[in-house]
């Protein structure tokens, strides 16, 4: 929990975050912490692997303060400490055959065509098939 070092009133939160650096009140009750401390801070809060709510309420810190800081302190970063984007590799199958013309013939034979190229052949064995032997 963070203790203050000043004389003013003592806030609700009393937890050690950074006990070598000193935390300060202002006269209106309000925190005042160093960009030393406010990094420690955030590199406890990276460390612990906690929510920012859950760390706040262990810390005895205002979650709006520790939100504020994380916000400020991504803004800050140089381009080079985002997190990388992940590519995936996307397979693709090859594409479905075109649906095919089935005809069903007398006595049960099939035949099924895949090209428009096929139809006067289909068309030339339908009328072969109508005469007789």
């Amino acid at each position: 929990m963070i203790t203050p070092s000043s004389s003013a009133a003592p806030t609700a939160a009393s937890a050690v975050v950074a006990p070598k650096l000193p935390v300060h009140l202002d006269t209106k009750g309000r925190l005042r912490v160093s960009q030393a401390q406010r990094r420690d801070i955030l590199a406890a809060l990276t460390r612990s692997g906690e929510s920012l709510p859950r760390f706040a309420t262990r810390t005895g810190l205002k979650y709006s303060t520790l939100a504020r800081w994380v916000q400020h302190d991504r803004r800050r970063q140089p381009p080079g400490r985002k997190p990388a984007v992940r590519l995936l590799e996307a397979v693709v199958s090859p594409p479905a055959p075109a649906p095919a013309l089935l005809v069903h013939l007398p006595g049960g034979a099939r035949v099924e065509l895949r090209a428009a190229s096929q139809v006067p052949l289909m068309a030339t064995l339908v009328r072969a098939l109508e005469q007789p032997c």
